[in-house]
């Protein structure tokens, strides 16, 4: 990660650096002034892109991954190739934050392609003492600061449905449908957390998640939903 200027920042984001400016301006963007010139840290940039992310705001949503597609040049995988029966459980067996996200990793681990369950679940609980990542409709977006690439062949989705809600986070509200996000690089990251975020601000799809009978349904579910927004959304 490094500093980028202001001209950096707008190629970055695919903006002008006018708009840039403007955003500076209203304290929009996280920067620092260093010897009167504005720079921006990459790393506070992916999450400030990462916080964008998490609104629930279709239009807003829409626009992050419009911006995240230009940034690369290939095409990202469906999240129904990246999540697989495999890892899908159906009910979670969880009672405590702590279970839950033990869980998961071990859930995700199933494809051989997370090499080291414990420490993924040791990544993403540090997460979440940071932010937790449960949103008021009883989904949590469960995944680690940064890329696990020393632990990951490559990124991996987990899906966890529990019987009913538990106190995941400190806000009082329950929380029943956990995804794992174990991404290889920062771009597939915020290209999957755009896209779930899409995905659970639809509450058919949630309905249909919590319905489901069996790992197999909830795929069906996931895939469903996800070449619905794909017909209207270029990713």
């Amino acid at each position: 990660m490094e500093d980028l200027d202001i001209s950096q920042l707008a190629t970055y984001l695919h903006v002008t650096p006018e708009q840039i400016k403007k955003m500076v301006d209203r304290g929009t963007l996280p920067g620092r002034k260093v010897g009167g010139q504005w720079r921006f840290n990459e790393a506070e940039i992916h999450h400030w892109l990462e916080e964008r992310i998490g609104l629930s705001d279709a239009q807003e949503l829409d626009e992050v991954r419009a911006v995240l597609h230009r940034q690369s040049d290939t095409q990202p995988r469906p999240l129904a190739e990246l999540c697989t029966v495999d890892t899908i459980a159906i009910p979670l067996s969880a009672r405590t934050r702590g279970s839950v996200i033990r869980n998961m990793a071990s859930l995700a681990s199933q494809t051989g392609m997370l090499w080291d369950a414990p420490a993924m679940a040791e990544a993403v609980a540090e997460r979440e003492k940071l932010h937790p990542t449960a949103l008021d409709n009883g989904v949590a977006l469960l995944h680690p600061r940064r890329p696990q690439t020393s632990i990951l062949a490559d990124s991996v989705l987990a899906l966890g449905i529990c019987q009913a809600g538990l106190p995941f986070a400190d806000r009082g509200q329950l929380t029943d449908i956990f995804f794992l996000i174990c991404s290889y690089d920062d771009t597939s990251h915020l290209r999957i957390l755009a896209k779930l975020s899409r995905l659970v601000a639809n509450e058919d799809f949630l309905a249909g998640l919590r319905a489901s009978d069996s790992p197999g349904d909830a795929w069906a579910i996931l895939n469903e939903a996800e070449q619905a927004i794909d017909e209207n959304q270029s990713f």
